[in-house]
């Protein structure tokens, strides 16, 4: 069996703030080279326990001359580590080894012309001396420090890219990580793979050896119980334990009256079909409407849910030999939004799964995704044999249609709400545009109603709302370009066939600024 991951082949990503720090940490990934997000305030001690393989400094939305602005521990610099800044983080670097970083300069924001100007240990070897690069800066480094080289420069940025090679520290003005900076991976390949000697060799099947070893050692001979949803997540978690410890796993559904239409039923009859774990069905639907009454806060309705899980969770503990564990499909995305793996970043909406959970909860938590992505989630569950109608389900939020009533939840609001989405489902199945959206339903504003018109009677009802998306990892995502006859279909039998609803809107917010669940 392969070892666990050695610390020292992992990248480091510190995050100032970017709004592509997770995006980076993505692209490392894709060089097969595992990589992690931390704050910008980690010390030199602490990564000197930790001993990566290489470091990356974000960009992010300060100007290094603001008071406050993030900095760097300077020791960092004498570790020994490769590191590449990433714009503020190439001038962080400039700026806090003895260079210039000039101030209010003309700034360059998107696609900007790169001129090579020496050679570079950084920037791949067949990008032409002119090419296209993706910026997004107002300060630029205007004074190298001493022992760096500037290798290219662009017309608002002096130094575009700086080089001690000796020292191992490389900065660029440009965002590699962005697809608009066509030779952006090709300078994060030289500095990971090259530079910080780095061999791509992590990948699905590592993972897998890795975490069932993991498993294995903690859990023992103990019970373990899975909460499954019937999502992508919680299945491949399922199954990967499952791998690890077999019978001694037990999953229960429960089913919280907040699926939606025909769900439970399908989720239960293709779990058994093709997993062969022991499968507890857990009618609950009750209780949690019980614990939903009166609640209208999207936080609120998110900590309820999630309270009420553990406690299903715990009730059936008693009959499976006092089970010690529950897995969880927690994903790295659900960290971030939540506060980040460290709990200090700010809070997006807490998820069911981790900001959600009762501080008395009696079982210890495994959650054998939380490094991964969702896309990788995907690879993965195909690596352990699971089916595309598992593995390539679309995303199903742990509330269920629980965050997707804006007002309170009653069973008779989910049922009109269960009406309508099973409509958009099934047109846009029709249209056979389910693989190219990453995510779609619809939503009931149940706290809004307006006016209309139906049968020359006036009528005053509530807003559905259609929400389609795409998106690699739902770290970001674009809401999805749905040919106007589909979306007049949906509106047309959504208004016709589900009683108190009269009006039909389409959202075109992309994440961000909006988040891809309605809440």
């Amino acid at each position: 069996m392969q070892e666990p991951r050695d610390v020292h082949d992992t990248v480091l990503v510190v995050d100032f703030g970017a709004q592509y720090a997770q995006l980076i940490a993505r692209r490392v990934r894709e060089l097969q080279v595992f990589s992690e997000i931390v704050p910008n305030r980690i010390t030199a001690e602490e990564i000197a326990e930790r001993s990566p393989g290489a470091i990356i400094l974000s960009g992010g939305p300060a100007s290094v001359h603001v008071e406050g602005a993030p900095q760097l521990d300077p020791a960092i610099f004498d570790l020994g580590i490769p590191i590449l800044g990433i714009c503020y983080g190439a001038q962080l670097i400039a700026q806090q080894l003895g260079g210039v970083v000039g101030r209010g300069m003309a700034g360059e924001y998107g696609r900007t012309q790169l001129a090579r100007s020496g050679d570079s240990l950084v920037l791949p070897d067949d990008a032409p001396t002119q090419h296209e690069c993706w910026m997004s800066h107002f300060d630029g480094i205007t004074e190298l420090p001493e022992g760096f080289v500037a290798t290219a420069t662009s017309a608002g940025a002096p130094v575009a890219v700086l080089e001690n090679d000796e020292r191992r520290i490389y900065g660029v003005q440009f965002h590699p990580e962005v697809v608009h900076s066509p030779y952006g991976m090709g300078t994060m390949a030289r500095f990971v793979h090259e530079r910080a000697g780095l061999a791509p060799d992590w990948k699905m099947s590592s993972v897998i050896d890795e975490q069932v070893a993991e498993i294995r050692a903690r859990v023992g001979d103990a019970r373990v119980i899975c909460g499954l949803s019937g999502g992508v997540d919680s299945s491949v978690a399922a199954a990967l334990v499952h791998k690890a410890i077999g019978s001694q796993l037990t999953c229960i559904y429960v089913d919280t009256g907040l699926m939606r239409k025909g769900e439970s039923e399908q989720v239960v009859e293709t779990f058994r079909r093709n997993l062969g774990i022991e499968l507890i069905h857990a009618d609950e639907g009750e209780s949690f409407f019980e614990a939903l009454a009166g609640l209208t806060e999207p936080e609120s309705k998110r900590k309820a849910i999630g309270e009420r899980f553990i406690r299903v969770f715990e009730k059936y503990t008693g009959g499976l030999s006092e089970a010690e564990f529950l897995v969880q499909g927690t994903l790295y995305p659900d960290l971030i939004e939540s506060g980040g793996a460290d709990g200090t970043a700010s809070v997006i909406k807490s998820h069911h799964n981790v900001g959600g959970l009762p501080d008395d909860m009696e079982l210890e938590l495994i959650e054998p995704l939380r490094d991964l992505f969702k896309d990788e989630v995907r690879a993965l569950g195909t690596e352990l044999g699971l089916p595309d109608e598992m593995v390539w389900r679309q995303p199903f939020p742990g509330p269920g249609l629980g965050v997707r009533i804006i007002g309170e939840v009653t069973p008779e609001r989910v049922g009109v709400l269960q009406e309508a989405d099973a409509i958009v489902r099934h047109e846009l199945a029709a249209a056979g545009l389910e693989r190219s959206i990453w995510q779609s339903y619809a939503a009931l504003l149940a706290d809004v109603r307006s006016v209309g018109v139906m049968g020359d009677e006036r009528t005053y009802g509530h807003p559905i709302v259609i929400r389609a998306v795409t998106s690699d990892d739902a770290m970001t995502a674009d809401w999805a370009r749905v040919p106007y006859e589909t979306l007049e279909i949906m509106s047309q039998r959504i208004i016709n066939e589900v009683d108190g609803v009269n009006r039909v809107v389409y959202d075109i917010t992309s994440k961000p600024p909006g988040t891809i669940e309605w809440e």
